[in-house]
Formats: structure tokens, sequence, C-alpha cells
């Protein structure tokens, strides 16, 4: 029997060829005896040991150089990653087959060594393999971590920290606001603390303090996430409940919630009119006489969500995903879709031809969260997040580039996709003067 490893990935450039999003899966391909089936043709230029991975390091995105190569060979097309034979699937109704029919085949994850180094030996959800464990901590997210009711409980917490963020700086380097402002909102529904140092050290001292509160009874109605873990997790088969608890802990999207608020604002800035259009949404449902924006306002804001999909469908945060390794043989077909305009940004489409399309796995020309059983479970906070941060910060400021150039798109090679340069902005007060001075 053949073994195979899929991971999918987004990608700008391909969107010219393909649908709303550009998907990738890679298939580990063992040396069995595969004469017998059909295979793809292989992408040429591939050196002795490394194969093709000398041009998946290059200056370019990975994810660029692999949209050129299906160009060139066709929309399923194998390379070699070292000595490995790596089946690359470049349309998303492809995926859609490996995500729903096939969903089971591609649940687990491949042995890696990343795996064991970068993820606490595969206690952490993304890269626990397919089993009773991962089964376990899956189900503890999604009920007790990210559930709508514990995320309605902490709303406060988010809600608060755009409140606290207000700044009178006049030139603003907007990657690294977002990316404060994001860490600091996470950590504190995370841990119930507004801090920011490094991992694991860090993490199991927060560990020995809740542990201690515990063992004092202190009680507390609004348990943050590690508190959650310690109640339900009193042994496992597989890993120490104190590692679970610190991997599960310490997974949030920080980075690619911060990278898609910063392509979104860069994608506006480049396109007035949609700016405008969202400007003139927030004086719709919010007026200018109220200052913070609360987790109720944001489900009037149609066109502010259209522009999060537009941008997920553009720069997707994490071009490639945790691999998958398949566990059974299955096959997939192809067929072609196209959609008008597909390098355009313009999220009206989102309003008219393409509204019923969500983001939460359903809809294959739109997975940034990946879908089925290996899916985000955080992709509801990412959105609540990315929602009601950008309501906030548009709500507050005019926003104008220094000289009004156009804003630079490049992108960053990398395992998220960042935007190369900084977004650095003026901005001014959006609101009258008395209304930064309220409480409201």
């Amino acid at each position: 029997m053949d073994y195979f490893h899929s991971v999918t990935a987004t990608s700008t450039v391909a969107i010219i060829a393909f649908p709303l999003l550009f998907l990738f899966s890679f298939l580990w391909i063992s040396r069995g005896n595969t004469n017998s089936k059909k295979t793809a043709p292989e992408a040429g230029g591939a050196c002795p040991i490394i194969g093709h991975l000398r041009l998946l390091g290059g200056p370019q995105p990975p994810h660029i150089s692999l949209a050129n190569m299906a160009d060139k060979y066709g929309r399923i097309f194998t390379i070699k990653l070292g000595v490995q034979r790596a089946l690359v699937v470049s349309n998303w109704e492809v995926a859609k087959e490996c995500l729903t029919i096939n969903d089971k085949a591609f649940a687990t994850r491949p042995n890696l060594a990343c795996a064991e180094l970068m993820g606490y030996h595969k206690a952490m959800i993304g890269f626990a393999p397919y089993g009773p464990h991962w089964r376990q901590m899956r189900k503890f997210t999604t009920i007790e971590l990210l559930s709508n009711h514990r995320l309605n409980l902490l709303k406060h917490v988010r809600e608060s920290e755009k409140k606290s963020s207000n700044s009178d700086k006049v030139l603003v380097e907007m990657k690294r606001w977002f990316r404060d402002v994001t860490l600091s909102v996470i950590l504190r529904i995370v841990l119930m603390k507004k801090v920011a140092k490094d991992l694991d050290q860090v993490a199991e001292e927060w560990l020995r303090e809740h542990k201690e509160k515990r063992a004092e009874n202190v009680a507390n109605s609004e348990e943050d996430f590690m508190g959650v873990l310690l109640s339900i997790l009193s042994d496992t088969e597989e890993h120490e409940a104190d590692t679970i608890n610190k991997a599960t802990s310490l997974v949030p999207a920080e980075d690619t919630s911060s990278i898609t608020m910063t392509w979104a604002l860069s994608l506006l800035l480049n396109n007035r009119d949609a700016l405008n259009k969202v400007k003139q949404e927030l004086d719709i449902y919010v007026g200018k006489d109220k200052l913070l924006l609360i987790e109720s306002d944001t489900k009037n804001f149609v066109y502010l969500q259209s522009v999060i999909k537009e941008t997920l469908r553009l720069y997707p945060a994490a071009p490639l995903s945790v691999t998958h390794e398949a566990i059974e043989d299955c096959s997939v077909k192809f067929r072609p879709t196209n959609i008008g305009n597909p390098l355009e940004f313009r999220p009206e489409r989102f309003i008219t031809t393409h509204k019923d399309i969500v983001v939460r796995g359903y809809d294959f020309e739109l997975i940034p969260f990946s879908s089925g059983r290996r899916m985000c479970p955080g992709y509801l906070f990412a959105l609540k997040i990315l929602e009601l941060t950008l309501a906030n910060v548009l709500h507050w400021f005019e926003f104008e580039t220094p000289s009004g150039e156009i804003v630079d798109m490049r992108e960053s090679p990398g395992l998220t996709n960042p935007k190369a340069t900084p977004l650095e902005v003026h901005i001014t007060p959006r609101l009258p003067t008395f209304v930064y001075q309220s409480t409201n």
C-alpha cells in the first residue's frame, strides 16, 4: 500500500488560474510499487539528494514557487523533497475530496522531527497524530476552550484590550501594533495575564501558579483556558497533563491574526473606495459619538466581514499548513473551475455572487482555516479578533500613508505569510474630541 503525506496551502499568484482559493496538497509517496497506477508528471530541476528543496528555499515564498511550477506543469504534478516524492495538487475541488470524501484517510500527521522538537513531543493538537490523544484534545479544545460559550464569557477581555490600546501617536507602524494588541488579547484570555515573554519557562510558572490557586480552593467564576484544562485533564495515556496544558495554551494564532489585519489595512489603503464603504458602514450602525465597539456591534458590519474574507482569499496568513499523512489509499478527481478577476480586491463578491460562502470549512472556494477533522479549532476566535480589532481601529482613526504612496504588497518567505515591509501610516482622530475623553 502507498502512504501519502498531504499539506494544503493557498497562493496569491495561483489565483490567476484558479478560483477563490489555491490549495496545495503534498502527498509523500513511499517507494512501493506504483507502476500499475497512473502517476503525475514530475517537475524538472531536481538535484541529487536534495531534490527540489532548493527551489522552495529561495527568495520567493514557497507557495509562490509552487504556484509557478503549477503554471508550467499543470494542476497535479510531483516534486522531490529530498529523496521523497511529493504529489502537488493545486485545485480546491481536489482538496475538497481529500478533506471530505477522504477526510479520515488524511486525518493523521507523519512522524516528523519538527513535531517532536517544536510540538512538545507531539502533545500540541496541531502536531498530534490521529488517535485517542488527538481526539481527546480536539474535544477539550472545541467544547471547553474555544466554544462560543467560553468565548462569550471572555469577550470583555477582548473589548477592554481595544479600549486600552488607544494611542496619540501620529506615525504608527501597524504591523507591530497589530501584533502587540493581538498577543496581549490572546494572553489575557489564555492566562488572564497581560504579559508577553518567552514560552516554555513562563508557561511552566503560570501553570504552577494555577495549581497553587486550585490547591487553595481559590474560586474564579471566569476561569481562563489554563484553568479549564486543569479542571478536565486528570490523566492521559500518552502525555503528561502539564505538557498538554502548556502545549494547548501556547498555540494561539497571534501571528496569523496580526498578519491578516496588516494585509487587510494595506488593501484598504490601496483601495480607497472600499475603505470609504467600511467607514460608511461604521457611521450608519454606530455613529461617531461612541468610542468602543463591542462584539454585538460587529454583526451589522457586513462589508467589513467581506473585506476580511477577501483578504483571507488574496493573502492567506498560513500558506502552508501542517503536514497530513494518509493512512489508506484513496483517489481524487479533477474538475476545473474559474472566477472572474481573481487578482482584483473586490469585497463586494462576498455580498453578491459569492454571498453564501463562509470560512468555516464548508465552502472549499475559501478555506483559510482548512477543513475536515484537522481544521483549525480556533477559527471562531480568530474571526472575532479580526472583526473587533479592525472595526475599532477603522472607527477611531483616519489613515494616510507617508507622502500618499501606494502600500508595498510584497510577501515574505516563511511558514506564515507576513508583509515584507513595515506598514507605516499617519493616523489622525476620526471622532470628535469629547468621544476620546469619554469612558464608553
